[in-house]
């Protein structure tokens, strides 16, 4: 009763503007995963009703994601729709086994360089894909032709080409859809931040194609959405152990869980009451993937824009992510009419949006502050989605930050101090001394004066492997039996070396 009295009609307030939100969102990635528009319905309602209930972080929602959009259509367009289902429900299977094994803090250990490159590089792609959609045309086959023929299709578009003015009407539909969302995150002030600029936008934009009767394309809706659910089959299950099949569901459950898991980090610093719990949400999502590969629609995620606009609006409990799927099949079960008249360049201008605001130029700002590395990593699996596929560019992403990793972890810095007069030489060594920088380590003592006095400081080195620590100990034995010798001052380093089998060499470690 608690509930009702308090939080009740707060969480219905934000389900209402989520579910605003979700609905041109829902179509919108589906219609560019390749997919019939209900699809990405269904996905959301399944998001709502099943994930909402289970999830470990309430104030997030799920559905269906554009960061996946690139990797759903690629299998859609080479294995057919009907893979899609076998697909999303054994990548679900993965999902949930990992909630339940506790190994949800694993997925969070992506670079998120590598993270956010994978989401610039799907806004690129969704950006010059929907680009042309927006003007009423179809897209070229890869994202590079797609980027290289905007100029072109603008061209056509509004160049008489012998379609008349049905090109033009599109294109200035889905141009002005843009710009307004657009400009809408400008000029919104705190009374109307509550309301989407999604669903001004489009039904701006159907109520001018109504009242105009305008020539455009719209969406295709059949009258029942149970017409398009399709039940894996027996025979589809067995082929997805396929070698070609296997990579898809394996990048579908990494990419899924990084994303979801990053936008409920996300939404901890957006508020900071926040509860997540990584393994349970995992497996919230596992279970939702599940079912939506049961029932042969999208895969889901924890999406940021609607998660953010559910804390924006005022969502206090899981009641809200509930409530918004409860909407979504009301929406379809009462209204599935209403949306044949929804223009596709309007829907297509919503999808561009959403792609340039993945790309988000702020976070190049941000992984700058973190030094060149990460904004080579980011740029990397950037390119290499837009450039070859998605898979293929996240490994690159994560093979540059492994090797950013070794060489890290492998990097040695030398600097010597040499006083003549006193015969002294002190030899400052940071970084990680390795069996791999031991060739550097070894010439640079060894090119010192055997006569002299040398101490190495080992205050700003965080690592020194057996191989180095044994060959210091040799230069310090052969300067002994000259007329130098070498100490090694380890103040801040705690290190036992295994000399011999008679005792143990210690470096003590000064109080």
């Amino acid at each position: 009763m608690e509930y009702f009295k308090q939080t009740f009609h707060k969480d219905l307030l934000s389900s209402i503007v989520v579910f605003f939100v979700a609905l041109p969102l829902c179509m919108g990635i589906a219609i560019a995963s390749g997919v019939p528009p209900m699809l990405g319905i269904i996905t959301g309602i399944v998001g709502g009703l099943v994930v909402g209930f289970i999830a470990g972080a309430p104030l997030q929602v799920s559905g269906p994601a554009a960061g996946l959009t690139v990797l759903v259509y690629e299998l859609v367009q080479s294995h057919g729709i009907e893979m899609l289902g076998p697909v999303v429900l054994l990548a679900g299977l993965f999902q949930a086994i990992a909630g339940f094994f506790k190994l949800g803090q694993w997925f969070r250990a992506v670079n998120p360089a590598v993270i956010h490159g994978m989401l610039g590089g799907i806004g690129v792609l969704i950006f010059a894909s929907q680009f042309h959609v927006m003007l009423d045309r179809n897209p070229y086959g890869s994202g590079i032709q797609n980027l290289i023929y905007i100029p072109h299709s603008l061209l056509k578009t509004f160049v008489p080409d012998g379609r008349g003015s049905e090109a033009i009407l599109a294109g200035v539909l889905g141009l002005g859809t843009f710009i307004f969302m657009w400009c809408w995150e400008f000029f919104k002030r705190n009374p109307l931040r509550m309301i989407p600029a999604p669903l001004i936008a489009g039904f701006g934009s159907t109520l001018v194609t109504l009242i105009f009767d305008l020539p455009v394309k719209k969406i295709s809706i059949p009258d029942s959405f149970a017409t398009l659910i399709t039940w894996p089959s027996m025979d589809r299950m067995l082929q997805v152990f396929q070698p070609d099949i296997l990579p898809f569901i394996f990048g579908l459950a990494l990419i899924a869980s990084a994303e979801t898991l990053l936008c409920a980090s996300a939404l901890t610093k957006m508020r900071l009451d926040a509860k997540v719990d990584y393994d349970r949400e995992l497996f919230a999502q596992g279970v939702g993937n599940t079912i939506c590969g049961w029932l042969g629609t999208l895969p889901l995620t924890g999406v940021i824009v609607r998660s953010s606009a559910n804390i924006k609006a005022g969502g206090q409990t899981r009641g809200a992510a509930i409530f918004h799927g409860v909407w979504l099949l009301v929406f379809v079960l009462l209204f599935p009419h209403l949306l044949r008249f929804i223009p596709m360049a309007s829907l297509a201008a919503i999808l561009v949006f959403t792609g340039y605001k993945l790309i988000n130029p702020a976070t190049i700002k941000n992984l700058a502050r973190y030094g060149r590395p990460a904004l080579i990593i980011y740029f990397i699996t950037l390119t290499g989605i837009v450039t070859t596929d998605l898979l293929t560019g996240v490994l690159l992403g994560i093979g540059a930050s492994l090797i950013r990793l070794i060489f890290t972890f492998s990097a040695l810095s030398i600097e010597t101090t040499v006083d003549e007069e006193k015969k002294q030489i002190d030899v400052h060594i940071s970084g990680a001394a390795t069996v791999i920088t031991l060739p550097k380590l070894a010439s640079t003592l060894e090119s010192l004066p055997k006569d002299y006095h040398v101490t190495v400081h080992f205050n700003r080195l965080f690592y020194i492997d057996h191989a180095c620590m044994d060959f210091l100990e040799t230069e310090r034995l052969k300067r002994e039996e000259a007329t130098g010798d070498l100490e090694m001052d380890a103040s801040r380093l705690h290190f036992t070396y295994d000399r011999s089998e008679k005792g143990r060499y210690h470096l003590p470690v000064k109080k």
